[in-house]
């Protein structure tokens, strides 16, 4: 069954891009087939993918607008493991044009219909904030991946994104689960992070991942190259986590695959 994994905080700057990245690059290392969706209109996903985001023939905006099917627009960058659905600005018309449109909250779920069975996992990058873009993902997803730093307001924001996730799962999307929490950007000298850290544990159990990615240079430096960072620096601490990641959720899913073996042969 291929898993569709939105990668979603309304929060900025905690990670979503360098996460959607990055685990597309470690399962797609493991022989996995990947699609990576950008669904940011700043087209952040594309660019450290290795494509210019700048005069895209067709991208998810296009998709989206059914102008074009995600056979059309997906593209097999050079330097990666995996494909992508691109973005740029254009997105920024998308909430705009869909405003009036009848099932506008499903668009991208219909797309993805026509070539789920082309992957095992579909990543999607999803913009800093609620909006129609953010919808469309948690409607076409059946896992939720929250990237969050252990910072101040941390489970404020988590705490609105959740209550977002309920309703779709009630009203659009009943089988939208939250696949896991993630701590990024974190530093274990800072007293601050351990704290919230702790306080997502407690909130959160297992949910939380037991990976951890910390603060790391390389990690910052690879999209300026256009790589994630498994292909600019496989030995950096930021690589070695993203594997780790990737390997984590590859378990559980085996973990859950099983629980269900069992339950159907009981």
């Amino acid at each position: 069954m291929t898993t569709v994994l939105a990668v979603a905080n309304q929060k900025g700057g905690v990670g979503k891009t360098t996460t959607s990245v990055n685990l597309a690059a470690c399962l797609g290392a493991t022989n996995r087939r990947v699609l990576l969706i950008d669904l940011d209109p700043q087209g952040n996903a594309t660019m450290g993918s290795g494509v210019e985001k700048q005069g895209l023939a067709l991208s998810s905006f296009e998709v989206l607008m059914g102008e074009a099917t995600v056979a059309q627009a997906r593209q097999k960058p050079t330097a990666v493991d995996y494909e992508l659905l691109p973005a740029n600005g254009d997105l920024t018309g998308a909430e705009v044009a869909l405003i009036n449109e009848i099932g506008r909250e499903t668009r991208l779920r219909l797309a993805l219909e026509q070539v789920r069975a082309d992957y095992d996992f579909i990543l999607i990058d999803c913009p800093p904030s609620l909006n129609m873009l953010t919808v469309n993902a948690l409607v076409a997803a059946n896992a939720l991946l929250i990237p969050t730093q252990c910072e101040y307001y941390a489970l404020e924001g988590l705490s609105r994104l959740i209550d977002t996730v309920q309703k779709i799962r009630q009203l659009l999307n009943p089988e939208l689960r939250i696949e896991g929490l993630l701590r990024t950007m974190f530093d274990p000298r800072n007293n601050l992070s351990n704290e919230v850290s702790a306080q997502l544990l407690k909130h959160f159990g297992d949910k939380v991942y037991g990976t951890v990615i910390p603060r790391n240079v390389r990690l910052a430096e690879a999209p300026s190259y256009g790589l994630p960072v498994l292909y600019y620096d496989r030995s950096s601490t930021g690589a070695i986590a993203y594997l780790a990641l990737a390997g984590e959720m590859l378990r559980r899913q085996d973990g859950e695959a099983a629980e269900v073996r069992q339950g159907h042969g009981q």
